[in-house]
């Protein structure tokens, strides 16, 4: 049986592997983008230092805003199932240049994390050979910055080239490296809630409903700082979505996933969060969560005394999540650029689907190339300004997630109203959502403006300030200069991408699937 067209050139849609994942396959591969175990060692002893003993909570306040957006990325999703998301639903909802500046938001927050993430690999992989060969302090192999810029850059190549194989084996891989993550933290909760019990952690500290309590913050700044760097840990869900046209059922379990995505999340971050605070309470000595030495990995502080022999548990967790997002994390981008140039926003080039692995090939392989160079460039000129491009991430985050927000409410403008759960899940939520993060992206500009924040100073200012509103800037630049070309312009004049342009997704997955085996497409 043949699909019915949604496009005449293209029966199959963008190209893609419709019909490929259920529910399962994208919650797990919607919980491996935000890389779980490596956001809460990059970012719990910060939130501690800021809130103390609020953390819990804080997560929790967190999470709100995910939630909301969450449900504008459904609502859209529902009735725009385009693996172009944000740049898709922005142009619909706002017109050209918003959405194309909202395609830009995803790739530039992809660009950087890669970076980070690749980093963080080669760092934990050669961290867990020097344990296993017993290198000394002043001779460590996770020091050596060409080997650990090399490995990251192994790690990327490896990554791109599953992305690149096909989204079956990059699920099938993902299950594995989710497994092994959650099975760590796992192991984490029981071992410190067993020390806990049995008397033996090095600071017990009881439960205590206080840490719940929203009014218990003391300091404004210190809440806001708390929250923003909260909100960086559950940034990766929307993977679930730019996945949606290779979906079995596109209009109802990308949406699905995203909100179980957020919840199992929350679930995770405040037990760990929890298990941790109640093993090693929050002194400022020792394996305390207040020493701010053990603020930039808790998990390798308490490791040994929590683990003992088999600490190097924690330390194969953290590479194995750094690297599963790095894979991830190449997905959204690339689908994200395929979407731009089949409406002209970008490219022709950019639109090629491998005719065998029904993948964005062109785009996957540029993603994972400028990646690369991103990060061993940034690598050459200063590990301090690498490390404020990732600090500036939070910028584009809010930036496109907030887009989303602002495009359910416009898109959705004339049936608001029309029954209570539109007034809700398209007006309400996805509004307050919208709000919240415009109020992160603004306050954390205002934060990173300050020569004391981050790693350096860059034109009188703080470095973090320039290189995340830079990065956005540079997508203004960029958008002008392919203004320019003649193939803009059906997208710019709103001709190839507008509210009433039909999506190219079939419309029936299964029966696209059929006709493939069939051999009749």
């Amino acid at each position: 049986m043949a699909t019915s067209p949604v496009h005449l050139d293209r029966p199959d849609g963008k190209g893609l592997a419709a019909g490929t994942l259920g529910l399962w396959g994208s919650t797990v591969i919607g919980l491996a983008s935000t890389a779980p175990v490596y956001s809460l060692v990059a970012t719990l002893g910060f939130v501690v230092l800021a809130v103390g003993a609020q953390a819990p909570i804080a997560f929790i306040v967190a999470f709100v805003p995910m939630l909301f957006i969450a449900y504008a990325y459904r609502e859209l999703n529902n009735d725009v199932p385009d693996c172009g998301t944000t740049f898709t639903w922005g142009t619909k909802a706002f017109g050209p240049w918003v959405g194309w500046m909202g395609g830009w938001g995803v790739a530039v927050a992809g660009m950087v994390v890669l970076a980070n993430l690749a980093q963080i690999g080669g760092i934990y992989f050669w961290a867990l050979i020097d344990g296993i060969v017993g290198s000394t302090e002043d001779a460590l192999l996770s020091d050596n910055v060409f080997l650990v810029t090399a490995t990251g850059v192994v790690f990327i190549a490896l990554m791109t080239w599953v992305s690149w194989r096909g989204i079956e084996i990059g699920e099938r891989l993902q299950n594995v490296l989710l497994g092994i993550q959650y099975l760590a933290l796992v192991i984490f909760v029981v071992a410190a809630l067993w020390q806990f019990f049995a008397g033996t952690a090095p600071n017990p500290t009881p439960f205590d409903w206080a840490w719940f309590n929203p009014l218990g913050f003391t300091e404004w700044q210190g809440f806001t700082e708390a929250v923003l760097l909260a909100l960086f840990i559950y940034w990766g869900w929307d993977t679930c979505l730019a996945l949606n046209e290779e979906t079995k059922d596109p209009k109802r379990i990308p949406g699905l996933a995203a909100l179980l995505t957020c919840v199992l999340l929350l679930v995770t971050y405040v037990s760990v969060t929890l298990a941790a605070m109640m093993y090693a309470g929050l002194g400022e000595t020792g394996t305390g969560l207040g020493n701010e030495a053990n603020a930039d990995d808790v998990f390798l502080a308490i490791k040994d005394g929590l683990l003992g022999p088999v600490g190097w548990v924690l330390v194969v967790a953290v590479l194995i999540s750094a690297v599963s997002s790095t894979q991830t994390t190449i997905l959204p981008t690339a689908r994200g650029t395929l979407s731009m140039a089949v409406y002209r926003a970008l490219p022709a080039k950019f639109k090629e689907v491998h005719p065998k692995y029904r993948t964005p090939s062109f785009s996957t392989i540029v993603m994972g190339v400028v990646a690369s160079l991103y990060y061993i460039g940034m690598t050459l000129i200063s590990d301090n300004i690498l490390q404020d491009s990732i600090l500036s991430l939070g910028l584009a985050i809010a930036f496109y997630y907030a887009i989303t927000g602002y495009a359910c409410v416009w898109y959705f403008r004339r049936e608001l109203f029309n029954s209570t759960r539109n007034f809700f899940f398209r007006f309400l939520l996805p509004l307050a959502g919208a709000l919240m993060l415009t109020y992160a992206f603004i306050q954390s500009a205002i934060d990173m403006y300050d020569v004391d924040y981050g790693y350096t100073v860059l034109l009188g200012i703080g470095g973090t300030f320039v290189v995340g509103v830079g990065a956005l800037a540079l997508g203004v630049v960029l958008m002008f200069i392919w203004f320019a070309f003649p193939r803009s312009k059906p997208f710019f004049r709103g001709e190839s991408l507008n509210r009433d342009t039909p999506v190219l997704v079939p419309e029936e997955p299964a029966d696209y699937l059929r006709s493939v085996d069939g051999g009749l497409v």
